[in-house]
């Protein structure tokens, strides 16, 4: 089941809470990959990408490390998201 922002939630509220639940996922390498994204690409993101990153926290940990390993093909609807977040994390790996 997804979770639903809460109705009427604050920009500053909603970053808070989606740069936690970046950094608390289900396995470590997520933890490590949303939480590096979160703190620094996503205070700068447009609300329509806010809320597009939000929808995709809902996702399988499994599956999203598959979508920014490369290992599994990303859905449409995420690919430009997962895609800046793979290129943020080469960047932050130095690669």
């Amino acid at each position: 089941m997804r979770e639903l922002p809460p109705e009427g939630e604050a920009p500053e509220a909603r970053l808070k809470r989606l740069k936690m639940r970046s950094m608390r996922r289900g396995i470590k390498e997520m933890d490590l990959i949303l939480g590096r994204f979160a703190d620094d690409v996503l205070p700068g993101m447009s609300p329509e990408e806010v809320a597009l990153y939000d929808m995709m926290l809902s996702e399988n940990d499994h599956d999203l490390y598959g979508w920014v390993s490369g290992q599994k093909p990303t859905p449409e609807t995420y690919l430009a998201l997962v895609t800046r977040i793979a290129a943020h994390q080469s960047e932050v790996m130095g690669n």
